[in-house]
């Protein structure tokens, strides 16, 4: 009995963790449930222990849901022949999806609501319901992509590296591999009483670094 229902102890589990799940996918889990019972037992007699179990349960959560490539396939082809590009696509456990656009000269809620609409009509919620999000990247926020990094040229970052140290700087430049900022320190020349201050040019690999973000400035 106790290796019989242990699929059942499992299940529980997984909701404790996961919380409420649609219709159909409690319909899919379960039926998959049933079918591979016979081979987690067979599994069971050769290894001690649920985890197979409980890989089962997560290839069949991560099945049900939405694809994230094909949303972002989706807003591919909504931004060909347009100024804006992809920042970020992100799809939840509970099929919530977040798409980040931006543009160099600001995102217009018009053009959201439009993506909105055409990723809403290629998605068919008949067979899968989800909760849809469009927006800006969000300014102040973390750079993500390539893009941002050469529209913000000229303007004043704040760079945190991985062993965080912190810059204060003016973006100078961005590649594929790296970036450059200006950044202002103070220098005491040989000889001198007093240090000066002196423009340096720092440049980071992307993997060198926790965030570069656009320093928001009130003056």
């Amino acid at each position: 009995m106790e290796v019989r229902y242990a699929y059942l102890r499992e299940w529980r589990r997984f909701f404790g963790h996961h919380g409420q799940l649609s219709l159909k996918k409690q319909i899919i889990i379960l039926i998959f449930c049933k079918t591979y019972y016979y081979l987690y037992l067979c599994i069971r007699k050769r290894k001690k222990g649920g985890g197979a179990i409980k890989l089962l349960f997560l290839f069949l959560y991560t099945e049900c849901m939405i694809d994230k490539n094909a949303v972002t396939l989706l807003v591919n082809e909504w931004l060909e022949g347009k100024d804006y590009f992809l920042v970020d696509v992100t799809v939840s456990p509970d099929d919530k999806i977040v798409v980040e656009i931006d543009h160099a000269e600001g995102v217009w809620i018009d053009d959201c609501v439009d993506l909105s609409r055409y990723i809403e009509s290629k998605l068919n919620r008949d067979e899968e319901d989800y909760e849809l999000e469009v927006g800006s990247a969000g300014i102040g926020q973390p750079f993500k992509v390539l893009q941002q990094y050469i529209n913000y040229i000229g303007k004043d970052v704040e760079v945190l590296t991985k062993d965080g140290k912190k810059y204060v700087g003016t973006l100078a430049g961005a590649d594929a591999d790296h970036f450059t900022v200006t950044v202002t320190v103070k220098v005491k020349p040989e000889g001198a009483k007093r240090p000066k201050l002196e423009e340096q040019e720092l440049t980071f690999a992307y993997d060198e670094i926790k965030y570069t973000k656009y320093l928001i400035s009130f003056r």
